[in-house]
């Protein structure tokens, strides 16, 4: 059986959830990076960070079937699994380590800080927003070039555009999304 294309998260999150791999695939290259930045500036290191982009995205391929987006994007969803991910992480290396060691380790935090969650939530979400606010052209020049990581050639040829055409919009895209972060922070 031939899948058709889908673009929009809802359609491969729906495919997906109907045991389509060409669906999840989609949506993991999609998100895979900002997935994992995140759970790096969670944990702290390359390795957990790996451990917890992975488990993110295990548990989004189990839940798929029952999900309700809140949202055009699957992003706001997917960076709530990965919290949750990275403090259970959090929890059990610390719990390892009191028992191995019989003391809390100096290294990691006693708790997690709401506040910065909180302000890391509003700032993925007015990027989402942003990125929502883009024309079609643009919102695919990011996702291919920003979070897929094709170079600007690449890009070009599988939308049909110049080579230029993707570089100055990227450009543009970038200043951006550099001034909603700045004015959030």
């Amino acid at each position: 059986m031939v899948e058709r294309a889908a673009t929009d998260d809802a359609s491969l999150v729906a495919q997906a959830a109907s045991g389509s791999e060409v669906a999840f695939r989609t949506l993991y290259r999609a998100y895979v990076r900002p997935v994992y930045w995140l759970a790096y500036g969670l944990v702290g290191n390359a390795s957990d960070a790996e451990d917890v982009t992975q488990e993110t995205f295990v548990v989004a391929w189990r839940k798929l079937p029952g999900l309700e987006l809140a949202s055009d994007s699957l992003l706001p969803w997917l960076v709530t699994v990965c919290r949750f991910q990275a403090a259970n992480r959090i929890r059990r290396q610390q719990r390892d380590r009191e028992h191995t060691a019989g003391a809390v380790a100096d290294t990691l935090p006693a708790t997690v800080n709401v506040e910065q969650q909180v302000i890391d939530d509003e700032l993925a979400e007015r990027i989402v927003q942003e990125v929502a606010g883009m024309s079609p052209l643009d919102r695919d020049i990011f996702r291919l070039c920003a979070t897929e990581g094709y170079a600007y050639q690449a890009a070009a040829e599988e939308l049909g555009v110049a080579h230029g055409v993707v570089r100055n919009r990227l450009s543009r895209i970038r200043t951006r999304l550099r001034t909603v972060v700045k004015e959030s922070t």
